[in-house]
């Protein structure tokens, strides 16, 4: 599952990689409407829908002459839940630093 989320991690570190995915939360979009909001060339679009798709965020299927992409939420899941298994123990670290903050004030 490691390689899994380093994919998922890799895709996600770029921000127009994240961008498309957040414009995909709202919707299947052909190739052409994601490269819409972007000043990138098509090609460059879709080299990181490509990259996308290896990560296994993005599945490509043809309707007639366009491509459509839709997102695919289980690699997204896989995301949130290791990052769930960690979050307890964050909150808690937080938690802990406010207690300390608000015991001692600055002056």
């Amino acid at each position: 599952m490691s390689d899994v989320l380093s994919e998922t991690f890799t895709a996600l570190a770029d921000p127009t990689r994240r961008a498309i995915i957040a414009r995909l939360s709202r919707g299947e979009a052909t190739v052409t409407e994601l490269a819409e909001p972007f000043a990138l060339s098509l090609p460059t679009v879709s080299r990181h829908i490509a990259s996308l798709e290896r990560a296994g965020l993005v599945r490509k299927a043809r309707r007639g002459q366009e491509r459509t992409c839709a997102l695919n939420t289980d690699r997204l899941r896989d995301a949130e839940d290791w990052i769930a298994e960690y979050r307890d123990f964050f909150e808690s670290r937080f938690d802990a630093l406010s207690r300390q903050l608000s015991a001692h004030p600055t002056e």
